[in-house]
């Protein structure tokens, strides 16, 4: 294993710790209605738990409500409690076999809330890019320690991964900051 594969191994894994922690901000609702909202949310079907969306259609009608068209004729009443149901704070209701999930405005404590949500899940990407930084750079150590490579490899390995680190805690800064705007708005 050389340096450079270091580097690649550890920038793929700080590209999946932003993916991780954009999906995390996707499931923080901001008012406005959007179909990936309701994919957490599991409904029993014929004995196994599975997303909504493996069982119906989720569109959008309007900016404030998602709708909800069950595949089968039975699904309507167990989707509609599952979503009921849901810490999503949402009230479905039913007209013939579509199921209406309009979004409630949300209150000012309700969107700081939310903001402090979103402030913990950027929390926890910043401290996993962390300790990737802390696995990269022991590797570098373990390689230097057994003459793999130099200690000048080693200290610009460190620079190099720091670098990377900087710049990923700030693209996971930008989105926060963003998505904070985004609960904020009225």
């Amino acid at each position: 294993m050389s340096i450079a594969d270091i580097k690649k191994n550890v920038e793929a894994k700080m590209a999946k710790s932003i993916e991780a922690f954009k999906n995390e901000l996707q499931k923080i609702r901001t008012g406005r209605a959007h179909p990936g909202l309701l994919d957490q949310v599991h409904v029993d079907y014929y004995g196994s738990m599975v997303p909504i969306s493996q069982v119906a259609n989720v569109t959008l009608l309007d900016a404030r409500t998602v709708s909800v068209q069950p595949w089968e004729k039975g699904m309507s009443q167990k989707i509609e409690k599952a979503i009921r149901e849901s810490d999503l704070g949402l009230n479905p209701s039913s007209m013939g076999d579509l199921i209406r999930v309009p979004m409630p405005p949300l209150s000012e404590e309700r969107r700081r809330d939310l903001v402090k949500v979103a402030k913990g899940a950027a929390e926890d990407a910043k401290v996993a890019v962390r300790n990737l930084r802390r696995d990269a750079n022991e590797q570098a150590k373990k390689m230097a320690k057994d003459k793999v490579i130099t200690e000048d490899d080693e200290r610009r390995s460190q620079d190099e991964v720091q670098k990377l680190t900087d710049r990923v805690v700030n693209e996971i800064d930008k989105l926060l900051s963003a998505k904070e705007a985004e609960i904020m708005a009225v």
